[in-house]
């Protein structure tokens, strides 16, 4: 993540977001309607933070990060640079929940750069989304997924590879092989 200028004349929230006094913001990010950022949150730079964003205390979101619309993102979870969040994705962050427990205990999950999450995904805590990797929408995410690997499903499996550009890779194609379309090596 890059040095941030955190004086709100270098982000925009749109006059219903709620942004707390210590929540972070990089230059660049835009805040939509009735999303909230807690204090001590810390947003990168060039976000879009959509409409009715929930960004929790101690959260980390890198530079690029587009989070769609309904997203609750909870303490525990570290996004890191150009990761997508699709519409409506659920994040958990206690293996055990309960209401009014003592024993409440954060499990961290990590989305590493460049993954995105389709739709109405729902990642459980402890997992690392993989830099590149796929889920698809409508998802239930128990494990962690690999590098450039595609899941999809309840629970969420393997169907198969993706370039970093987004497109699929042949389904022969599987690591330790190159992880590249033709279309990004015929560019190279």
């Amino acid at each position: 993540m890059t040095e941030r200028d955190t004086s709100p004349a270098t982000w925009r929230a749109h006059e219903t977001a709620v942004v707390e006094p210590g929540a972070v913001i990089g230059s660049g990010t835009q805040i939509w309607h009735h999303s909230h950022v807690r204090a001590g949150a810390t947003i990168g730079s060039d976000c879009t933070i959509s409409k009715n964003v929930y960004v929790d205390e101690g959260v980390t979101i890198g530079d690029r990060v587009k989070i769609q619309n309904n997203v609750s993102v909870y303490v525990g979870v570290t996004i890191e640079d150009g990761a997508f969040i699709g519409p409506s994705v659920v994040f958990t962050n206690d293996l055990f929940p309960r209401s009014g427990s003592d024993h409440w205990e954060v499990t961290p999950t990590i989305v590493r750069t460049g993954a995105s999450i389709g739709a109405n995904a729902t990642i459980v805590c402890g997992v690392e989304l993989g830099p590149w990797s796929l889920v698809g929408a409508g998802s239930v995410v128990l494990r962690t997924v690999e590098a450039q690997e595609v899941v999809v499903g309840n629970p969420a499996r393997r169907i198969g590879w993706v370039c970093r550009c987004g497109r699929a890779l042949p389904k022969d194609i599987a690591p330790p092989a190159s992880l590249v379309c033709t279309t990004c090596a015929s560019a190279s």
